[in-house]
Parts: C-alpha cells; structure tokens; sequence
C-alpha cells in the first residue's frame, strides 16, 4: 500500500506554484506529504527541484515526473509505475484531508474507496492493485475519477465534505 501525492501540475489557474504556496505557515506540497505519511508509506510526484527542496526532511520517496506538461494522467501514472500493490491517490491542494480520512479509505475493504464530497466520488481515493493497469492507462488531463466512475457498484464512498476545499486561485486563500 503506497500513498501517492500529485504535486507535479503547471497550478495554471493560480498562476505560480501551487504546491509551493502557504497554507498556515507551510507549503501546500509539505503539508499533503505530511498528512499522507501518517496514513501510509508515501510517494511525492513532483516536476521542479523547489518542489523537491520543499519536502526535505521527509521520509518520502520522491518521483519525477517530465511529462508533467500533458495533464494529471501522468502524474497518476508515474506514481503507480513506482508504487507495488494497492495505491491511494491524492492532490496536494486539497489542505482539509486528513490522515484518518486517508486511513477510513484504506481500511474500507472495498476494491475502490473515494471520498464523497459536492456530490461527486473522488480523490483522495484507494484502488487496489487489480485497478493498476487501468490507472496505468489514464491520458492527458483525466484524473482518476473515470475509473471510480466505470466500477461504481464495486466501490465506497466515504463522506467527507471538507475535500471540497481546494485551492485553485488567490481568492481561493482568502477563504
């Protein structure tokens, strides 16, 4: 079981490193690592040395990703290429997830368990290795959502609204 944190996107809507941006006094990139390693063995999918830099100190493994510039799909594929067996999936800009929420995904038992939130099935979200070729097949800008989407009736989900909050834009930090 790996965690995998997406950490590797351009942030084109905010305009400037997201995943380098301050959220409570730390970077968006470091806290996702943070909260995913008390959850599991973690993974960090990065594309710039400053967003390696930011998590210094961790006890995490760090992949990168030169594709980046095609879309999430690559980030997703990255991490799972250098994960073995069952992944969770998360973003880094989602500051509100917490280590017993990505623990309650893991320990669900179910092939598939994403978080509820917006009335949407999403990440953070666990598959089991049988879901590894699928994920490994995922393109461009696609996240992981189409594949909770194709096996629903295999998957939980677990509410927790607070995945709503991300953060996309500056006035997305003022909130």
């Amino acid at each position: 079981m790996t965690c995998i944190v997406l950490a590797a996107g351009a942030s084109k809507r905010l305009g400037r490193s997201k995943q380098l941006a301050d959220f409570e006094g730390e970077p968006l990139v470091r806290r996702a690592a943070r909260t995913a390693l008390a959850a599991a063995p973690t993974l960090v999918i990065v594309a710039s040395q400053a967003v390696r830099d930011a998590l210094r100190g961790l006890d995490v493994g760090i992949v990168e990703n030169p594709d980046a510039s095609e879309g999430m799909a690559s980030s997703i594929r990255r991490g799972v290429a250098a994960a073995e067996g069952d992944v969770l999936i998360m973003l880094c800009d989602q500051p509100r997830v917490t280590a017993e929420h990505l623990q309650a995904l893991i320990a669900a038992g179910a092939p598939i368990a994403a978080t509820g939130y917006g009335g949407i099935a999403g990440v953070p979200a666990f598959f089991a290795a049988e879901f590894r070729s699928e994920l490994l097949a995922l393109r461009g800008e696609s996240g992981a959502r189409p594949i909770i989407d194709a096996h629903r009736a295999r998957a939980v989900v677990i509410p927790f609204e607070a995945a709503r909050f991300d953060l996309d834009t500056d006035a997305d930090f003022s909130l």
